[in-house]
């Protein structure tokens, strides 16, 4: 399996894209705070985690086949992302803006006086 096609297969899993970035194949658009990370460098295939713009927990293999096999076992094993009315990780993380707005109206709702607290107490 080469890059390209694990990319394929990890989609027709269901892997969310944010998931995991694979150097000039596969870019993270939305950076969550950690996601596995694959390249070729210095005549190797290196996988690893970025957790909050660093490098970490990095494994190296001989061939990209290795490599892309290694990281097609760890994404597919993880459990699946939760159904119902969450929403797709992609989507919440594509609007900071709204995710703050409601944070703040979620504060301000919680600031106010309850109306039926008795003021007196």
């Amino acid at each position: 399996m080469d890059s390209a096609e694990l990319v394929s297969r990890l989609r027709e899993a269901g892997v969310p894209e944010a998931y995991y970035e694979i150097t000039g194949v596969h870019e993270v658009t939305v950076r969550p705070d950690a996601h596995y990370v694959m390249r070729h460098e210095a005549g190797a295939w290196t996988v690893g985690v970025r957790q909050r713009s660093q490098d970490g927990a990095t494994r190296r293999f001989g061939t990209e086949a290795e490599a892309c096999a290694y990281l097609y076992a760890k994404l597919t094993a993880l459990p699946p992302p939760p159904s119902g009315a969450a929403h797709p990780l992609e989507e919440l993380l594509a609007d900071p803006g709204e995710i703050q707005r409601q944070a703040w109206r979620d504060f301000e709702r919680a600031a106010r006086p309850d109306p039926e607290e008795d003021p007196g107490r």
